[in-house]
């Protein structure tokens, strides 16, 4: 039988790929390292390590056993939350894939409240892209997930999150801050910052243009920036305008260095939701937490994405 505490060791030591760096995550001297190491490869009857003049290498089956032991120490970790559960202790660790910006600014409030209200619950928010939320969760890396389109696939269970308000920013002193609102062909005049083509804000937008036959040929597009954060940062430095999240733009319209401006017949709406695997072993912490988002006292939070 595999030993969950070489099992540690072993990650460790493969991920800094170092046994003095080992021995310090785990308050162990380097000689111990090394046995644990020994040992582990005389169970399994393989070689995970080898030596270079460049230092320390995974071998192949060093590199094969990295994700499972990461896996194997993640269910013991679960199953012992699932024993403490049966004493009517709500406890565990919960890992939220988030692919959402909007997702990303509510989460950790809510995740903060459950704390407050199941202090032996820890919430981990792992950022990745649309993409590799379901992955995450198939390969039990994520218990939930945040996205912001409806995935059906098999052994998978999905809830409506929020919503999301997509608005249109520029700059403080722009030409456009002082009017009630703009055309759809008002969008054609001047310089667009856009998110990166994978971003739920731009397939929105893509939308809500198209309904106006317009296409990004037409418009006027000088940068595309991955992160909404400096999207907000740029429009208020007085470089072009963009539609954002009106959560990622929430600070800088309340310090006045950005407004929003309405678009005449634009509806830039966009439902988040949370999955999670169907088929699941018992988890009481994310059962709770799956419930605990549409929480009435949560109601305050999910209201934040909406505009004004």
């Amino acid at each position: 039988m595999i030993d969950l505490v070489r099992l540690k060791v072993f990650i460790y030591a493969a991920e800094t790929l170092s046994f003095s760096e080992a021995a310090k995550h785990l308050h162990l001297t380097q000689p111990t390292i090394s046995h644990h190491i020994k040992v582990l490869e005389r169970d399994l009857g393989v070689v995970l390590f080898e030596r270079s003049g460049s230092g320390l290498h995974l071998t192949e089956a060093g590199r094969l056993l990295l994700p499972w032991a990461h896996k194997l120490i993640r269910q013991s970790v679960e199953m012992q939350d699932m024993m403490a559960s049966l004493q009517e202790k709500i406890v565990g660790h919960l890992r939220i894939a988030c692919s959402t910006t909007s997702g990303k600014y509510l989460l950790p409030q809510l995740a903060g409240r459950f704390h407050q209200r199941h202090p032996l619950v820890k919430v981990t928010i792992l950022s990745c892209t649309p993409d590799h939320v379901v992955p995450r969760l198939l390969e039990e890396e994520a218990n939930l997930g945040v996205l912001s389109r409806e995935e059906s696939g098999t052994g998978l269970e999905i809830q409506d999150f929020f919503e999301d308000y997509i608005i249109l920013i520029a700059s403080a002193d722009h030409p456009w801050a002082s009017r009630q609102s703009v055309e759809p062909a008002d969008l054609l005049e001047v310089p667009f910052i856009l998110r990166e083509p994978t971003a739920g804000t731009r397939q929105v937008m893509l939308t809500e243009l198209v309904k106006h036959d317009i296409t990004l040929n037409d418009l006027d597009i000088f940068l595309e920036v991955g992160n909404a954060e400096a999207i907000v940062e740029t429009v208020a430095a007085g470089f072009g305008v963009s539609f954002v999240s009106r959560l990622a733009a929430d600070c800088a319209l309340k310090r006045q260095v950005v407004v929003e401006v309405p678009v005449v017949d634009f509806d830039l709406r966009r439902k988040i939701f949370m999955v999670r695997r169907a088929i699941e072993a018992p988890n009481r912490a994310q059962e709770v937490f799956w419930s605990f988002i549409h929480d009435p006292a949560n109601d305050d939070l999910l209201q934040l994405a909406k505009s004004p």
